[in-house]
């Protein structure tokens, strides 16, 4: 939550985060699938209980000004972070948490913060169990460049028919960026910490830039936008 707040003290519009469902199956925010680089005690956190999870201290990795963060639940981010858009990570390791879609569905509903979240994944088999337990919500298909990524956007873009593609910023390209903007498809790239980067993609119509320096990235867009 410190790292979410300080986004926004920079001028970030919201965040980008990552979710799991942990081994009591409450939906918590955690980019990896364990524990060990976070807190320095390994806890695969989809075997794990919320209370263990809590347990755990995951901000003096960073600095000792962060001791005593825990890991939040989803729910606990929306309703922390009031209007800031918030994009939704699911994740999975081996066997897809479609349970996981279906949770995740409920969290956002039940927040009334449908209008301000964006649900994305590169397990499409999680993704497509989002769409369907949540037609009405944005989902947008998260590829990079090392993977087979044409096919993936195409699998991805056909099939689930999201609002939005999360292509690794080096696959925008000017005749990409056309394409997507033709099908009606906003794109929000990653990660993107130069500003020239953020200025080159604001040029070709990215509707956001996923970024670990929000101060800088913010100067670049309005630098892009006004200049």
């Amino acid at each position: 939550m410190a790292a979410f707040r300080l986004a926004l003290k920079q001028g970030a519009d919201g965040v980008e985060l990552d979710v799991w469902r942990c081994g009591t199956s409450e939906v918590v925010v955690h980019h990896d699938a364990d524990t060990a680089r976070t807190s320095g005690v390994a806890r695969r956190v989809a075997n794990t209980s919320l209370g263990e999870l809590r347990g755990l201290d995951v901000g003096v990795w960073k600095d000792e000004r962060f001791r005593g963060e825990r890991i939040p639940l989803l729910a606990e981010v929306l309703e922390g972070l009031p209007g800031a858009t918030v994009n939704v990570e699911l994740k999975s390791t081996g066997i897809p948490d479609l349970e996981l879609a279906r949770a995740v569905a409920r969290v956002i509903r039940d927040a009334r913060a449908e209008d301000r979240c964006i649900v994305s994944s590169f397990d499409y088999a999680i993704l497509a169990a989002f769409r369907v337990a949540a037609p009405g919500l944005a989902s947008g298909v998260l590829f990079a460049a090392d993977q087979r990524w044409r096919a993936r956007e195409l699998v991805g873009t056909r099939l689930l028919r999201p609002r939005a593609v999360h292509p690794e910023a080096a696959l925008v390209t000017p005749e990409r960026a056309r394409g997507w903007a033709r099908r009606g498809l906003a794109v929000n790239a990653w990660t993107v910490d130069a500003p020239e980067e953020v200025e080159r993609l604001c040029g070709l119509g990215a509707a956001a830039v996923i970024t670990n320096r929000p101060a800088v990235a913010r100067a670049a867009v309005h630098k892009a936008t006004f200049r």
